[in-house]
C-alpha cells in the first residue's frame, strides 16, 4: 500500500510517500480501505513536533478519515466488512493514521456512515464536529447530549463561524435547538457562517459587537465556543449570562489569557478548556454517537454552499495538504487517498 510516513519531526518536507506491507486487524481492529483522508491544526502541529515529541520511529499522520472496512479482527462482527465509515482519532496511541490506502483502527472509532453521506463528509467529521460537541455539552445546567430540543431556549455564541470547528459548532447547535450567534472578521466569513446555519452573524471588528449580541441577546449568551481566548475574552464576558460557560479549544494568536478574579466571581462563570486526547473514552464515546445521529439526519453538510469549503490535494501532495492548514487556508483541508 502507499502511506505517508515521517521519521523526524518537522516542516512538511519531512513527510515521504512511500510503498509499505498491507497491515491486519488484530482483535477489536477493522481494517480500513481509506478513500479520504482530513487534515486538522493538530495534525501538522503534532508532526512539527510543536505539541510533543515523536513518540514512534515512523508515523502515519493524521486523525480523521472516511473509507470502507476490508477486515476485521477478533470479536469484531464480521458482517462489518464493507460498511462505509468515518474514522475518529486514528493517530491516539498508535503509529498509524489516515494518510495511508489501507489503516487499522480500534472498531469503535470506526463509525458507520449512511449511503447518503460522502466521503468528504466523513473525513470532515472526526476533530471538529466531537471538539464541538465537547464544547456544547459541559455547562452546568446544559444537556450531556446533542440532538433535537436539546438546547432549546439556549444562545450559543461560536467565535469562529467561519472555521471547521465553529462551523460543526453551529450545525450541532441549531439542529440541537440554540439560537446561535457567530462572529466573524469580514463578508467572505460571514457569508459561510451564514451558509452554517448561523442566526445572526456579527463583526467583531465593526462597531459595538456585545451591544449587538446583546440586542440580540438581552440575558446573555449561555455557552461560548471559543477559538481565541486572550484575543476574545473580554467580548465573551461582556456577554456571557450569570453562571454561563466559555469552553475554549484553542488560543487562536497566542495573546496571553488574563483574568480579572472578581469579576467571574460575579458571573460565576465556568471556564471549559478541551482537547480530544484528554476528554475521556464515555465522553468520546457519546459524541461520536450524537454525530452520527446528526449525519442520518442531515444536519453536518459540507461544501462552500454549506459553509465549509473543500480544499483537496493528492495524497502524494499531503505536505502541501499540511502547509495550507498551518496557513490558516479557509475551509476543510482533505487528501484524496483511494481513487
Amino acid at each position: 500500500m502507499r502511506a505517508i510516513i515521517y521519521r523526524d519531526n518537522g516542516d512538511p518536507g519531512v513527510l515521504e510517500l512511500v510503498d509499505r506491507a498491507d497491515p491486519r486487524p488484530g482483535a477489536g481492529e477493522v481494517l480500513v480501505r481509506v478513500a479520504v483522508s482530513g487534515v486538522n491544526p493538530t495534525d501538522w502541529k503534532t508532526r512539527s513536533g510543536a505539541t510533543n515529541p515523536k513518540q514512534f520511529p515512523e508515523v502515519t499522520p493524521h486523525l480523521d478519515g472516511a473509507g470502507v472496512i476490508e477486515a476485521v479482527g477478533g470479536g469484531v462482527d464480521p458482517s462489518r466488512v464493507g460498511e462505509r465509515v468515518w474514522l475518529f482519532m486514528a493517530t491516539a496511541g498508535r503509529p498509524t493514521g489516515t494518510a495511508a490506502e489501507l489503516t487499522v483502527v480500534d472498531a469503535d472509532r470506526a463509525v458507520p456512515l449512511p449511503d447518503g453521506a460522502s466521503f468528504d463528509l466523513g473525513a470532515s467529521l472526526g476533530v471538529p464536529a466531537l471538539t464541538a460537541h465537547r464544547a456544547l455539552t459541559v455547562a452546568e445546567d446544559g444537556p450531556r447530549r446533542l440532538g433535537p430540543g436539546t438546547l432549546d431556549g439556549k444562545v450559543v455564541l461560536a467565535a469562529g463561524g467561519a472555521g471547521a470547528v465553529g462551523h460543526a459548532v453551529i450545525q450541532l447547535a441549531r439542529w440541537s435547538g440554540a439560537t446561535v450567534i457567530s462572529t466573524i472578521s469580514g463578508p467572505a466569513k460571514a457569508r459561510l457562517a451564514t451558509a452554517a446555519g448561523a442566526h445572526h452573524v456579527i463583526n467583531y471588528r465593526e462597531g459595538d459587537p456585545a451591544a449587538a449580541i446583546r440586542d440580540i441577546a438581552p440575558d446573555g449568551v449561555d455557552i461560548v465556543a471559543e477559538v481565541a481566548l486572550g484575543a476574545n475574552l473580554a467580548l465573551d464576558l461582556a456577554v456571557l449570562r450569570t453562571r454561563g460557560t466559555i469552553a475554549t479549544y484553542a488560543n487562536d494568536g497566542a495573546k496571553p489569557v488574563q483574568l480579572d478574579v472578581r469579576q467571574n466571581m460575579t458571573l460565576n462563570t465556568r471556564f471549559q478548556f478541551l482537547v480530544l486526547y484528554t476528554v475521556g473514552p464515555e465522553a468520546l464515546a457519546a459524541a461520536a454517537s450524537d454525530v452520527a445521529a446528526a449525519v442520518r439526519a442531515g444536519a453536518l453538510p459540507v461544501g462552500e454552499e454549506h459553509g465549509l469549503p473543500l480544499v483537496r490535494f493528492p495524497l502524494a501532495a499531503t505536505a502541501d495538504a499540511h502547509r495550507a492548514v498551518e496557513a490558516g487556508t479557509l475551509g476543510k483541508v482533505l487528501v484524496d487517498v483511494t481513487p
